[in-house]
């Protein structure tokens, strides 16, 4: 019986030789680590559907990055708790609001991390909307000056970048055009530019107390049928000013990752969103998966599908089975 001459099982027999021809890194530099930010001293509050990720006052959000920069991860995404709600979200552009403080708290202690902000008002109405509602529904327009004022108060306390997650038409070029009127020209704009209506979304809605009090996001967030769509997302996106587009979820829209990397070129985050950290943590907890290596797996497979930053809740963990190497 003759062989094939080729028998790619060779360079499959040791880890050296398996490295040597990996296609796909994965380091603690791709990584980003979201963190809830909340009122109050020394909180240290655990979220249920989320085992390990915790609601952290800024003492605390200081504390945690020490061990976040130590596991080497260089990026983290801020999102705030207000100690209070309305209509119009007003917590989210004051400038004393949670994440203000915690922003230039976190630049004074770890000036070397880079501070992303989510910029949208759902955390922060008392509707759980990401925007003003007039007649039941979200005012498209109303909205992105607030979205504008909230990225402008965020760059001002010291934001390396923020990031709209809101799905209004036209927020990027508002936000771009505030940014660079008030000073802040060089604040970089990581847009959420493919967010899907995703029932992934869960375990961060109890985190941040954001579900919404009536209807749901579907008249703004995308469609999970719709592939092409983000793509157009993308590039309106790109032509409006944003420096980064992102995917969110991650693991569900590999193949939209894949699509606008290649149609767009740009800079591309994929969100690896609370639902998909969540599943991975209860089947570890009973038992039916290896966690470590299935949260590998599952990163790995982003950054194979076009990802060049992931913001996961496995981020410090990741980093630490990483080695923290780079």
């Amino acid at each position: 019986m003759s062989f094939p001459a080729t028998r790619l099982r060779r360079l499959r027999r040791t880890g050296a030789l398996r490295d040597l021809v990996r296609e796909t890194d994965l380091t603690p530099e791709h990584l980003v680590q979201p963190l809830f930010i909340t009122a109050g001293e020394g909180v240290r509050d655990p979220i249920a559907s989320m085992p390990g990720i915790e609601r952290l006052s800024i003492s605390e959000a200081v504390a945690e990055v020490t061990e976040v920069a130590a596991a080497g991860v260089r990026a983290v995404l801020l999102f705030g708790i207000p100690a209070s709600k309305d209509e119009a979200g007003s917590e989210a552009y004051d400038d004393e609001g949670v994440v203000q403080m915690a922003v230039r708290a976190l630049k004074e202690a770890h000036p070397e991390i880079v501070v992303i902000t989510d910029v949208c008002l759902c955390e922060y109405t008392s509707h759980g909307h990401c925007g003003i509602v007039r007649e039941g529904e979200v005012d498209n327009d109303l909205t992105i000056e607030l979205l504008a004022k909230t990225a402008i108060s965020h760059a001002a306390a010291g934001a390396d970048a923020v990031a709209p997650s809101d799905m209004m038409d036209g927020r990027v070029g508002a936000i771009r055009t505030q940014l660079d009127e008030e000073g802040h020209s060089d604040v970089p704009i990581i847009a959420y530019s493919a967010k899907y209506a995703s029932a992934f979304y869960g375990p961060f809605r109890e985190a941040a107390g954001s579900t919404p009090e009536f209807g749901d996001r579907r008249g703004y967030q995308m469609n999970p049928a719709n592939a092409d769509e983000a793509i157009r997302e993308a590039k309106l996106d790109l032509e409006e000013g944003a420096d980064v587009v992102m995917v969110k979820p991650a693991l569900p829209y590999l193949d939209v990752v894949r699509r606008v990397k290649d149609a767009t070129g740009a800079p591309l985050a994929a969100y690896h969103v609370g639902g998909e950290y969540s599943m991975l943590k209860a089947a570890a907890e009973n038992g039916w998966i290896d966690e470590r290596a299935a949260a590998m797996e599952s990163l790995t497979s982003i950054r194979r599908a076009g990802a060049d930053m992931i913001i996961t809740y496995f981020a410090k963990d990741a980093a630490a089975m990483l080695g923290g190497r780079a």
